[in-house]
């Protein structure tokens, strides 16, 4: 698996020694990159705005703007993951309050500062995973063909970390399992969120067939069909797999399998 990008890193403090600080305990750190430091709250707004960086670890009392100002300046929802560093422990409260990830009180020790570090290593990760999800979906939304039932449909997969992609053309069969279903073929079942109306929706009408309120199938997957009891009937897959077609849906398949 390829190694994620250096986290990138700006340091905002008044104070000469305390940037020092943060620097010399940064440089350890192999998936750090300190793209800049400033001395005062405007030069900051001005590198925030230029490196776009993963974490900035910011003083709160400085000339020009306070750590908080430089926040409102750029705005809370563009701001990125914030460590204040300040000498007034009572600003702790209003720095979480900005949804910093965290706050370090002058003087820190050395494992305070890894503590917090190590705290936004986690959330920056996982914010970068949410947001090559969220660009895959857009990607998948701007390739698939028009139209809600059009063939060429894929589902985005998530897989002990990775991402992948299955093809309709991959999927047997569908199962609902709660906010979720299970996408069942080729040997595999993938969960992914969605509800069952959502899949009808995505799928290729000309392919898949509701058989149950919890199941739809691939038509090419199905090798027969045999009466069960009380109007319902029992569908058999290519792969020996059995499911249960209701009466409630029988009309439907029936004229979908040309009966």
């Amino acid at each position: 698996m390829p190694m994620e990008s250096p986290l990138k890193v700006l340091i905002v403090d008044d104070e000469s020694l305390a940037r020092d600080t943060v620097r010399l305990l940064l440089e350890e750190a192999e998936d750090i990159r300190v793209v800049e430091e400033c001395a005062d709250g405007l030069q900051a707004v001005a590198a925030i705005r230029t490196h776009q960086p993963d974490l900035v670890f910011l003083d709160v009392q400085m000339p020009g703007l306070t750590g908080l100002e430089v926040v409102a300046e750029i705005g809370a929802d563009r701001m990125p993951p914030v460590v204040f560093v300040t000498a007034y422990d009572e600003y702790a409260v209003k720095a979480f309050e900005t949804s910093a990830i965290d706050y370090l009180v002058k003087p820190f020790s050395d494992e305070r500062f890894e503590a917090a570090l190590d705290r936004v290593r986690k959330q920056v990760r996982q914010q970068r995973r949410a947001d090559l999800e969220e660009r895959l979906r857009h990607l998948l939304a701007e390739t698939r063909p028009a139209g809600p039932n059009s063939g060429g449909t894929r589902f985005l997969v998530k897989d002990r970390g990775t991402i992948r992609f299955v093809d309709a053309a991959e999927i047997d069969w569908v199962e609902a399992a709660g906010d979720y279903v299970l996408l069942h073929g080729s040997g595999e079942k993938n969960m992914i969120r969605e509800t069952m109306s959502g899949m009808e929706e995505r799928l290729p009408s000309e392919s898949f067939v509701r058989i149950h309120r919890s199941t739809i199938v691939r038509i090419g997957a199905i090798r027969e069909i045999k009466p069960y009891f009380h109007g319902d009937y029992i569908l058999y897959l290519r792969d020996g797999t059995e499911l249960k077609l209701s009466r409630r849906y029988w009309s439907h398949v029936e004229s979908v399998l040309g009966g």
